[in-house]
């Protein structure tokens, strides 16, 4: 879906959650997992968990996606992403993947991990594109139908890296 010769992704604002935006990832949540967050948990996240970081992709003043990371040390580790479903295939999620890695690097992170279904095969293809590697299976990890987790990690720049790759 293009706008005026750019997409749906370069349209749309990212910046960091706040409280506010608790309601609109709920509902993200719901439409999207079997075991969603409640607004405990990110409300939890958001004001108690100094390794949390947490960002919305907002468009036309209405979050459309988001996604979290918890950064520890030298390794940042992605909690959830998701993106409504009529915004979906639009570039959202990779550009929502783009900005955690980023802020990962600024934070000092020299490499992600995420867990994902066995199932979720578009989201795998997505990781994959983004320099995630399969490195592993966390037997039974989701509660609701014991789905293996497949364990992806990925090597991050060095700050210095990126501002060279980036012509900065």
């Amino acid at each position: 879906m293009e706008q005026s010769g750019r997409t749906v992704a370069q349209e749309a604002t990212v910046r960091l959650m706040t409280v506010d935006d608790i309601e609109q990832v709920c509902e993200i949540e719901q439409e999207c997992f079997t075991l969603p967050w409640s607004a405990a948990a990110f409300y939890n996240e958001l004001t108690h968990n100094r390794f949390a970081h947490y960002m919305v992709v907002e468009l036309d003043g209405r979050v459309v996606g988001y996604g979290g990371m918890w950064n520890v040390l030298d390794e940042a580790h992605v909690t959830n992403i998701a993106v409504r479903a009529a915004y979906r295939r639009q570039g959202i999620g990779e550009r929502i993947m783009r900005e955690l890695m980023h802020a990962a690097v600024y934070l000092g992170s020299r490499k992600m991990t995420l867990e994902v279904r066995v199932s979720n095969i578009p989201a795998q293809n997505l990781y994959m594109k983004m320099g995630f590697h399969p490195a592993g299976l966390r037997k039974g990890y989701y509660s609701d139908n014991q789905e293996d987790a497949l364990i992806m990690w990925a090597e991050l720049p060095a700050v210095s890296e990126r501002k060279e790759g980036s012509g900065r």
